[in-house]
């Protein structure tokens, strides 16, 4: 049922975010603390901002109020994916090819369900990765969870090496 509630929310949050150019991530919905907490991951071509966090908050907590699809009191969160975003659609897969990955199947594949390699992008509809210098190709729908998995000092490392500094608008920039 928890996973339908989800599906369903995904529909019907995702097409209000679009035309605002920003794209549903992850959604999860699960109990936290003795509450429930509906956690909406969103990103934008530039990184996200407070204010679109604030936006898709307003948006999103009307949408629900009007349809009323949850039946337990919730809290509504939105923020970045992170570094370690998770990778979710077909494109997700292509943008980040060259990244490290953590991804772990429904099934086992090859005598294990985790795998922990580089993304090789996708091929004949098939998530490529190399792991332990070897090809493994994984069905999209044998795909429990999919993320990145950057070193967060690697990356600090890399926006300090080519001169990174923050913006005014809360961005990251060069």
């Amino acid at each position: 049922m928890k996973q339908q509630l989800v599906s369903s929310l995904w529909a019907m949050i995702e097409p209000i975010l679009a035309p605002e150019g920003i794209e549903l991530v992850e959604l999860e919905f699960r109990p936290e603390g003795g509450r429930w907490v509906l956690r909406l991951y969103i990103d934008s071509p530039g990184g996200v901002t407070l204010d679109e966090c604030e936006l898709v908050n307003r948006q999103v907590g009307a949408l629900l109020d009007i349809k009323d699809p949850i039946q337990y009191p919730y809290n509504l969160e939105v923020s970045s994916p992170g570094i370690n975003r998770v990778l979710r659609k077909e494109k997700d897969f292509n943008l980040f090819a060259g990244s490290p990955v953590r991804v772990r199947t429904r099934r086992k594949l090859e005598g294990r369900h985790n795998f922990v390699g580089t993304l090789k992008g996708m091929e004949n509809s098939k998530i490529v990765l190399e792991v332990d210098g070897k090809r493994v190709e994984i069905e999209p729908e044998d795909v429990e969870k999919a993320r990145l998995d950057l070193p967060e000092e690697e990356l600090i490392r890399r926006d300090l090496r080519r001169g990174a500094a923050k913006t005014g608008d809360g961005r990251w920039g060069t």
